[in-house]
């Protein structure tokens, strides 16, 4: 099993160029299943969770030519089945969005129940409730969904009781093709539903309002295809934004959009650092001492729990207290234990985590439970004294594209190894 290791002390600095975001080209892939015609999708991160939904379509008969770098071309026209293996959609949540593609195409999907990150309960019933809002007739057996709609889906409006983003983009997708018109309230608003969106129109879809609470779909009879170049990632963009604060870096994260970014930069503004905002780039420059804050997670456009576990390592090494409520995942602060094994003073009660900051922190081996948790046991390496070795990296493969090679190009000492 690979390990990273980690030799604190370094400061970072450079420039790092984002990759395209995983949260965003994830359902992208899945909603090629709606087109009748080839798709090309530039700004294709190479990560594993990537490589897994591609086989996923590929059980469904989708070609799929990978040969360009960080690109795919798709050609979904000729699709043969409806069923999506259980051992690639346990191992990765975003395969369950195949199904409102599939609904949306054929008329049935078959899904083994989700796996992924265990950072909490991601409950799918918001996913199914709009599916049978639509009139899609669902069938839950020992470890598996099928969802059936024979004589095709019916526009409506639905109303989610979480804004799910997993089921706003399944929706999307399933209502694509639906009759008539769908309205979606109270559904998610991140960047990434947006380009979802922009995709399925690109494909002669005609959704509105992605971005806002309200979306509506009006339904059409197909889909074809085109070319789509996927937004940057904003977590990676955080989390070197955050690499650079905390130890006195000095690093230019390019292929950014800002417009994203908003709440990190002015947590990272309120702790001490320096962020300056370009076209579409970030400065950042680390100051000697960082200055405690408080952070509570909010579905976008609040703060993103996916940058939780990365920001409380700086409350970890800034002066005074901070304090973190975690409001979206109840089981995401699996990293405290490994912080506090490299010599963070964190205390925990329920959603809450209270971080007395401390002078040092001290390498040594821990564990990336899921991954950001993962990414944040490297960014504790950067500042740690001594050597950190960090185990289960697999979840950091899952969603940081070349990141040894990344952190090496601002003079990180950090190397994989078997």
């Amino acid at each position: 099993m690979d390990r990273l290791l980690v030799q604190g002390g370094n400061k970072l600095k450079g420039i790092v160029r984002i990759s395209g975001a995983k949260n965003a080209v994830l359902p992208i892939i899945a909603a090629a299943i709606l087109g009748t015609k080839k798709s090309a999708l530039l700004e294709v991160p190479n990560l594993d969770d990537v490589q897994t939904i591609c086989k996923v379509l590929e059980c469904l008969g989708v070609k799929i030519d990978n040969t360009i770098p960080h690109t795919l071309k798709i050609d979904s026209s000729n699709i043969i089945g409806f069923e999506a293996p259980y051992e690639l959609v346990t191992a990765m949540r975003a395969s369950f969005l195949v199904m409102g593609a599939l609904l949306a195409r054929v008329g049935r999907a078959k899904i083994s129940q989700p796996g992924g990150c265990a950072i909490g309960s991601r409950p799918i019933d918001i996913h199914l409730k709009g599916f049978e809002a639509l009139g899609a007739k669902i069938e839950q057996g020992h470890g598996y969904i099928e969802a059936s709609a024979p004589h095709g889906l019916v526009g409506t409006t639905i109303y989610m009781d979480f804004p799910s983003v997993g089921a706003t983009e399944n929706l999307i997708m399933a209502a694509s093709m639906a009759k008539g018109t769908t309205i979606i309230e109270n559904c998610a608003e991140e960047p990434e539903i947006v380009d979802l969106a922009n995709y399925v129109n690109m494909m002669g879809g005609k959704v509105r309002g992605a971005g806002t609470p309200t979306i509506r779909i009006d339904g059409v009879k197909e889909l074809t295809g085109g070319e789509h170049t996927v937004i940057p990632d904003r977590i990676e963009a955080g989390t070197f934004l955050v690499a650079g604060a905390i130890g006195q870096g000095d690093i230019v994260v390019e292929n950014v959009l800002c417009e994203h970014l908003k709440p990190l930069i002015a947590k990272l503004r309120e702790a001490g650092a320096l962020v300056e905002e370009g076209i579409d780039a970030v400065h950042v420059v680390g100051p000697k001492t960082l200055k405690g804050i408080t952070v509570k997670t909010l579905p976008y456009p609040g703060f993103p729990t996916d940058m939780q576990a990365q920001m409380m390592v700086l409350m970890c090494i800034a002066k005074g207290q901070s304090e973190v409520t975690e409001t979206v995942f109840e089981n995401r602060f699996m990293h405290v234990d490994e912080l506090v094994r490299m010599g963070a003073n964190i205390r925990t009660s329920g959603r809450t985590a209270m971080i007395d900051g401390v002078k040092k922190l001290y390498g040594c081996q821990v564990k990336a439970t899921d991954l950001r948790a993962g990414a944040a046991m490297v960014l504790a390496g950067l500042v740690a004294d001594g050597t950190t070795e960090i185990t289960d990296i697999y979840h950091i493969d899952r969603g940081y594209e070349n990141i040894v090679q990344k952190f090496r190009q601002l003079g990180a000492n950090i190397e994989r190894v078997r």
